[in-house]
């Protein structure tokens, strides 16, 4: 199964949060911290917000924090979410396939994907961000981005 940028990028930015030690950094630093446009990161952030895993708070001294519940959440949860409901192949779509009334692959795959968040159900964003990952994400400086 593979990802799609947007919750690649969900994932990335709240590591960083969770690791974040002064201050509240905005939407534009981390998105120079992960080296991805401002306009992307500010999506993610809203979902993130809509979803209850992150705070923002504008104007002087504003920022982004992790919520106690992002700090809590289970990765398998997060990434089922952020993906949204969907199988590994589309059975059904515009040209269904000759092969969904008596195929075996189908509910093989589904099982597939189901173990695949059953091994992120057990992690949280704290466990992601231990040693030696959170020191790193700790000593991302950001970088002017040209977007």
């Amino acid at each position: 199964m593979r990802l799609t940028r947007f919750t690649d990028l969900a994932l990335r930015v709240l590591m960083r949060l969770a690791v974040e030690e002064g201050g509240l950094p905005t939407t534009r630093e981390v998105a120079a911290a992960m080296d991805v446009p401002y306009t992307h990161a500010a999506k993610v952030v809203a979902k993130l917000q809509h979803m209850g895993l992150v705070e923002a708070r504008r104007g002087r001294g504003g920022g982004l924090a992790l919520t106690a519940s992002g700090h809590e959440a289970s990765v398998g949860g997060l990434v089922r979410e952020l993906e949204g409901p969907g199988e590994v192949v589309d059975c059904d779509g515009t040209t269904p396939c000759p092969l969904r009334s008596a195929c075996r692959l189908r509910g093989a795959l589904r099982q597939a994907q189901e173990a695949f968040f059953a091994a992120l159900d057990p992690l949280s964003l704290d466990d992601l961000t231990k040693s030696p990952t959170g020191p790193l994400l700790v000593s991302l400086s950001p970088t002017p981005r040209t977007d």
